[in-house]
């Protein structure tokens, strides 16, 4: 699925800085050097939502081995991700904010669903030069195969 004005692989990344579930400040340029795997969700409190972000909870290990840094990005605000992740036991997965400007990081990403004002769900991989190496848009009430994810990096690794 594509959407008119979202990015594409081979586009730079659009840099942005969000606080995450523990109100600290994560710039995607700062990443620099790393893949880092923005996964967008669209709210929190979901069961598919909470799904997502688990599995990247459970990979976050593996994931570091591919040196990759997996977010989670909602429109919710730092006090509902705070508790949201306490409730699912989220403790080093960054749970990202994009909660003011209201959506503005899935707008630069052209995912943002004007009509529901929330993103996609989305999953997007950022190279170590800070390029667009995969996107992906999957059906709202499901959950994105962490395993995919992980092929694709482990394949990128190789190339």
């Amino acid at each position: 699925m594509t959407l008119a004005g979202m990015v594409q692989p081979g586009d730079p990344a659009r840099n942005f800085s969000l606080k995450d579930s523990n109100d600290k400040t994560f710039d995607l340029y700062e990443q620099a050097g790393k893949r880092v795997l923005l996964s967008f969700h669209p709210l929190a409190w979901t069961e598919f939502c909470a799904a997502q972000m688990k599995s990247l909870e459970d990979k976050r290990e593996e994931l570091a081995a591919l040196n990759c840094v997996a977010v989670g990005i909602s429109v919710d605000s730092v006090p509902c991700k705070r508790a949201w992740a306490a409730s699912l036991g989220i403790t080093k997965t960054p749970l990202l904010c994009d909660f003011w400007p209201h959506g503005s990081v899935a707008m630069k990403y052209g995912i943002f669903r004007d009509e529901n004002g929330f993103s996609e769900r989305a999953n997007i991989i950022v190279d170590e030069k800070q390029r667009i190496r995969f996107v992906k848009i999957y059906p709202v009430h499901s959950v994105p195969d962490i395993r995919e994810i992980m092929a694709f990096l482990d394949i990128e690794m190789v190339l």
